[in-house]
Order: C-alpha cells, then sequence, then structure tokens
C-alpha cells in the first residue's frame, strides 16, 4: 500500500504535464510538426516498437517481437552502456583503491588525473574515431572514458575517509595490510564506490546516446538524429521517453542492488 501510494504521489506531476500538454496541442498552442501531442507520440512509440515485417512461418513470437526497430535499437544502446561501464570502472576501482590505499601511488597519479578528468568525453569524439574507425570500438571507448572517472573519484574518497577508529582498531588486533585492506577499508569504501557506479552508469548513458549520433548506425541516438533530418518530431520525443525509461530501469535496478549490498548500513536501517 505503502509503495503503491508513493508511485501515484510520484505520477502526479507527469500525469499533471501530459494533461496540459496534451490541451495545447489540442486547442492549437503548439505546432504538431515542433511538438506533436502526447497521443501522436505514443501512436508514433507503438508504431515505433513494432516490428515492421510480419511474422514468418514458425517464428516464434517472441522472435518476432524482438526484430522490431525499437527494441533492437534499445537492446544496442544498453549493450553498448554495459561493456563501456565495464571497461571505464574496472579500470577506475583498483586504481582508485590503490590511489585511496597508498599516499604514494596517489601523489603519482593524481596530478594526471586531475588534468584528464576536467575534459568531457564528447571532447574526445575525433580522436576516438581517427584511433577505432566507425561502430562499436569508439562508443566502448567513450563511454568508457565517462564511466571511469566517477568511479575513480568515489572509490579515493571512499578509502581515504575510512574512519581511524576502524584501522587502530584492526592495528590493535594485530591484523595483517590484506585483512585490513579486505575486511576494513573496502567494507567501509563500499557506499562510496556504488554511489560512483549509480553516477558512472548515468553518465554512460549520456555518453552513448552522443556516441551513437556519429559512429554507429543503430541505437537511440541514432534514430534520434535520423527522425531529426526528416523533422518526425514524434519519433524524436519517442526516442526520448525510450531513453528516460531505460535509464529509469537501470538506475532503479543499481538503487536496489545498492541497498541490498548495504543492508548492513546504519544509514539504511530506518
Amino acid at each position: 500500500m505503502k509503495n503503491l501510494k508513493n508511485f501515484l504521489h510520484g505520477a502526479l506531476v507527469p500525469v499533471l504535464l501530459l494533461i496540459l500538454w496534451e490541451a495545447g496541442s489540442r486547442f492549437g498552442l503548439f505546432s504538431e510538426v515542433l511538438l506533436p501531442s502526447p497521443t501522436a507520440v505514443a501512436a508514433k512509440w507503438w508504431a515505433y516498437l513494432l516490428p515492421m515485417q510480419p511474422q514468418e512461418a514458425g517464428q516464434s513470437y517472441l522472435a518476432w517481437l524482438i526484430s522490431g526497430e525499437l527494441l533492437h535499437d534499445a537492446y544496442s544502446s544498453l549493450f553498448r552502456v554495459i561493456a563501456g561501464f565495464v571497461i571505464g570502472a574496472g579500470l577506475a576501482l583498483p586504481l582508485g583503491l590503490l590511489m585511496g590505499a597508498s599516499p604514494r601511488t596517489y601523489d603519482l597519479f593524481n596530478p594526471l588525473m586531475q588534468i584528464l578528468r576536467p575534459i568531457p568525453p564528447i571532447a574526445y569524439i575525433p580522436l576516438a574515431i581517427l584511433w577505432f574507425g566507425l561502430g562499436n570500438p569508439p562508443s566502448f571507448f567513450l563511454i568508457a572514458i565517462g564511466a571511469f572517472f566517477p568511479v575513480l573519484m568515489n572509490t579515493i574518497a571512499g578509502v581515504r575517509q575510512v574512519d581511524g577508529i576502524f584501522l587502530r582498531a584492526a592495528r590493535n588486533l594485530g591484523v595483517g595490510q590484506w585483512t585490513m585492506f579486505t575486511r576494513v577499508i573496502l567494507p567501509a569504501a563500499t557506499p562510496y564506490i556504488l554511489a560512483g557506479v549509480r553516477i558512472g552508469i548515468g553518465t554512460a548513458f549520456i555518453v552513448v546516446i552522443v556516441s551513437e549520433m556519429i559512429a554507429v548506425n543503430d541505437g537511440l541516438g541514432f534514430r534520434i538524429l535520423e527522425a531529426r533530418e526528416f523533422m518526425w518530431s514524434d519519433k524524436i520525443i519517442a526516442g526520448m521517453i525510450t531513453i528516460g525509461l531505460l535509464g529509469l530501469f537501470i538506475d532503479s535496478a543499481v538503487s536496489r542492488l545498492n541497498n541490498h549490498l548495504l543492508r548492513w548500513h546504519r544509514g539504511l536501517e530506518h
């Protein structure tokens, strides 16, 4: 009951905006070319979802449904997000743990990281195309850069802000360096690391849309750019809504995973 109440409360503003948007379109306040009505967008989204070809004999319904343009584009974008994020986070996590735990390693790598961190992933697009050509590799590269720094900086902050009381207590008990790292430092830094993971995935989703507008011939970003060329505003908005729904799904999944992994954390007990 509480979850339903929260859902209805959260849906109030979006539903109200949709009603106002539909009313404005019907009374001619908005151009159908520039800003089509929600019903027109919903119709285009449904047409975008369904496969263009009829179901073939012997083809399962699921295989036929997945062949639709929208599901294919969503799958392509999601695949690039996951692959690029795994590469970026896989590099950032061990480096962040080392930089956080070792002052010498931090002093060695921090100047370079602080120079590279403000550079937006979009600025790497020309180099990505020169180095990797077209297709998925430049997208993976750009997404990995977008995910790398949020995970890195949060991991460093998590390790460096471990409460000194825990460290002194562990040393008094004669704990070795490896046990100290795995049983004290890493668990204490986990909330920061998972926060960085959540931010990194969000950044990866932003970067994938930009990369698909340049380097590939499928995906939600590519389809939005294609629709812009033909002034299909309804399809542009349908693609944007799909991106938002995918982002909401991923963020909710990561949030649930965080809550599960951090169920021991005092802040989640209330």
